[in-house]
C-alpha cells in the first residue's frame, strides 16, 4: 500500500475510533468526575504507564494551566518512595488501556487504602484497576491504528481527547477565562496580548510635550528629540489639549505659505484620542486600528489627564501584539 493511503487510513480509523467510543461514554459518570475533581481541595495527580503515562503527563499540563491544579505520577517511581507525594484531599486520575499493568494495579492498591478517590479513564472497565476505580470513563477502541495494529495510536488518541474534554469542562464550570489562562502563561503571545498594560511599552524615550503657546521651532525640537512621530500639546495645568502628529506636520506645509508663521492652536490636533495609564496594551492597539483611519501614536495619561508618554503603533507591533 502506498505510505500516504496508510497515512490516511490510520488518520479516519482515529477519527472513526473517536466516533466509537462516544457511544459508551457515560453522561452520569462525567458528571461524577467532574464533581470530584471541581471539589477537590487538593490537587489532581494524573498517572499512567507507558505511553498512557505521557499522556497522563500532558494532561496534567492541561488541567494546570485551565485552572485545576494537577501534577504526574510515574507508577513504578511510586512504588519506590513517590507515593510520599499524595495528600489525602488529593484526587487520582488514572490513564490505562488494559488496566491490568502490574505497577499501575499496584499503587492504586495504595491509593485506595489512603482513601483517595480514583477516576479511570479506561480502556478495558472490567479491568482491575477498573474494580479499583471510584468513577470510569470509557475510552475503548476497537484496534490500533498502525498497521500491525499494536502501536498504542488509537487508544492513546482517544484517553487523550477524554482528558481534554474534562478539562475543557472544568475550565467553564470554574469560569476560567482568557486572563487567567495568560496568567500562567506570562512568557507566550497570549500571555502578552492579555498582560501588557500601555506604560510597559513607553520605555524611557521621555514625554514628548509643549505648551499651547509654543514656537514651530520648539514643537520641531520637542517632536524631532524622542523620533516619536508626534508631539502632545498640553495647557498651564499641564492637561493635554491636542497633539501634532507628523501627518499634521505634513498638511500645515501644504497648507501654509510658511509653517514656521503659524500658531500651534492653527495645526494641532484638538481633543485627540488618548489612553489612561492601567489600559492593556491590546486595548490600546484596537483604538488605534479600529477605526476609519489608523492612527500611529497615542497618548497615554495619567488620572489627571497630564502626558505620561507617547505609545506608538510600532511599539504594539513589536510586542508582538
Amino acid at each position: 500500500m502506498d505510505p500516504y493511503d496508510i497515512f490516511l487510513k490510520s488518520y479516519h480509523m482515529q477519527i472513526h475510533e473517536l466516533q466509537g467510543n462516544l457511544e459508551h461514554i457515560d453522561r452520569d459518570a462525567v458528571d461524577r468526575a467532574l464533581d470530584l475533581i471541581r471539589n477537590c481541595s487538593g490537587k489532581l495527580c494524573c498517572s499512567g504507564m507507558g505511553k498512557s503515562g505521557l499522556v497522563a503527563q500532558k494532561l496534567s499540563a492541561t488541567f494546570s494551566s485551565t485552572g485545576t491544579p494537577a501534577f504526574f505520577l510515574h507508577p513504578g517511581e511510586s512504588l519506590h518512595g513517590d507515593l510520599g507525594v499524595l495528600q489525602k484531599n488529593d484526587l487520582m486520575l488514572v490513564i490505562a488501556k488494559s488496566g491490568e499493568s502490574d505497577e499501575v494495579v499496584m499503587m492504586l492498591q495504595v491509593v485506595q487504602k489512603m482513601g483517595i478517590p480514583i477516576i479511570s479513564i479506561l480502556g478495558n472497565p472490567d479491568s482491575t484497576a477498573g474494580r479499583m476505580s471510584t468513577v470510569i470513563i470509557r475510552a475503548t477502541v476497537s484496534r490500533e491504528a498502525d498497521p500491525l495494529n499494536l502501536a498504542p495510536t488509537a487508544s492513546t488518541t482517544v484517553a487523550m481527547v477524554v482528558g481534554d474534554a474534562l478539562a475543557s469542562a472544568l475550565s467553564e464550570i470554574r469560569q476560567f477565562r482568557p486572563e487567567n489562562f495568560a496568567m500562567y502563561h506570562p512568557a507566550g503571545q497570549l500571555g502578552r496580548r492579555l498582560l501588557l498594560n500601555v506604560e510597559d511599552l513607553l520605555g524611557d524615550r521621555g514625554v514628548p510635550v509643549v505648551h499651547k503657546s509654543a514656537t514651530m521651532v520648539e514643537v520641531l525640537e520637542t517632536e524631532n528629540k524622542p523620533n516619536l512621530g508626534g508631539v502632545m500639546v498640553v495647557d498651564d495645568d499641564n492637561r493635554l489639549i491636542g497633539i501634532v502628529t507628523d501627518g499634521d506636520l505634513r498638511r500645515a506645509i501644504l497648507k501654509f505659505h510658511n509653517i514656521m508663521d503659524c500658531h500651534l492652536e492653527e495645526i494641532m490636533t484638538r481633543d485627540p484620542l488618548f489612553v489612561r495609564t492601567g489600559t492593556r496594551a491590546l486595548e490600546a492597539l484596537r483604538i488605534m486600528e479600529d477605526r476609519p483611519s489608523q492612527i500611529s501614536v497615542l497618548p497615554v495619561l495619567d488620572e489627571h489627564h497630564r502626558p505620561v508618554g507617547l505609545l506608538r503603533l510600532h511599539d504594539l507591533m513589536q510586542a508582538g501584539l
